[in-house]
């Protein structure tokens, strides 16, 4: 039962990151307006494939909400009809969110592909749920948090729909994400919380308190890197996508702050490292957090010094939701294991 509820959780975290991989993708090629409604794509499960499927036609069956472009701007049936051989604005309305009403195929598909996973992360995240109902006589705590995790995912949707009727305002955007990280480490407790207890090694409070200093830096360059990563889209609106160069000419005060602030990252996951193989510690998840962060340093190095090659902004964003995921499950087993209260020193 524990196996089967663990791999679910497992799942869910998975596709949450594919989530967050999809989103990153959507913002780094513009996609985000690709579908300008919510939750459908221009009033479609499917969206259309080309430009002409969103013109008006005559003797053409129209469902209630299916949307078409009618002098740039966007147009919604008011219910199901069947057009006659001229135009009747009676049988619309205007749609009143924003007033987007472009069309391109690759934008819209990559927006489609990310509503798509978070769908199935939806979908697994309920699965979590109702199976956590087991766990309600011994572990009344794993059902709480598994249908807090299914309203935070219902929120998020939320979130996302607001994103949408915005056009894309920059701070709904980084709320948007913080909501994903949230939900993350509610996965990464349930999953470490119900990982069966082997524990046979000791750590010591300060080897602790180092871990709990390390994800809290990790936090607070997140969150130093989500305003940073505001203030380029503002510099792509102003200045268009080809000019990457002059987005970070100048350069804010936050840029160098979260760039100097990285070091101090390093070196503390760098010195808990070392100290973790002082007393023979299990490095198993932390040679992943040390590999992670290693690349994180690294596309960013490559984003400002070779202007953001293509791919390097999402990749720069997946790596700090899996460094803050892996941490925190690291500090749980911390946590998880015996305590040696020696005074040693940091």
């Amino acid at each position: 039962m524990k196996a089967n509820f663990r791999f679910w959780v497992g799942v869910s975290l998975v596709l949450v990151y594919a989530v967050i991989a999809a989103g990153a993708i959507v913002r780094v090629t513009g996609s985000g307006m690709g579908c300008p409604d919510w939750p459908k794509c221009f009033g479609y499960l499917i969206p259309p494939i080309e430009r002409a499927q969103l013109d008006w036609k005559s003797q053409h069956e129209y469902n209630k909400g299916e949307v078409i472009i009618v002098n740039e701007s966007l147009r919604v049936a008011l219910e199901d009809f069947t057009s006659t051989a001229d135009y009747s604005e009676s049988n619309w309305e205007s749609y009143t969110k924003h007033d987007y009403a472009h069309f391109n195929a690759f934008h819209t598909w990559v927006e489609f592909i990310n509503r798509l996973a978070g769908a199935l992360s939806g979908l697994a995240t309920l699965i979590v749920g109702i199976l956590s109902v087991r766990y309600w006589k011994k572990k009344k705590r794993v059902p709480l948090l598994s249908f807090l995790i299914v309203l935070g995912m219902g929120f998020q949707a939320w979130l996302g729909k607001t994103v949408v009727d915005s056009n894309l305002l920059p701070t709904k955007i980084s709320i948007h994400m913080i909501m994903a990280l949230l939900i993350v480490a509610l996965l990464v407790y349930l999953y470490a919380y119900t990982a069966p207890n082997n524990s046979k090694t000791t750590t010591t409070i300060r080897i602790k308190n180092l871990g709990i200093i390390a994800l809290v830096l990790t936090l607070i360059q997140i969150g130093i890197g989500t305003q940073v990563r505001q203030f380029i889209d503002i510099q792509i609106d102003l200045l268009g996508k080809e000019q990457v160069s002059q987005w970070l000419n100048p350069a804010p005060f936050k840029f160098y702050f979260h760039r100097t602030f990285s070091l101090l990252v390093v070196l503390v996951n760098g010195y808990l490292f070392y100290k973790l193989r002082e007393i023979n510690f299990s490095l198993n998840v932390f040679k992943w957090i040390v590999i992670t962060l290693s690349c994180e340093v690294l596309t960013g190095i490559l984003m400002y010094y070779l202007d953001f090659p293509f791919g390097s902004q999402p990749i720069h964003l997946l790596l700090a939701s899996l460094l803050f995921g892996a941490q925190l499950y690291f500090l749980l087993q911390l946590f998880n294991h015996n305590i040696n209260t020696t005074t040693d020193g940091i």
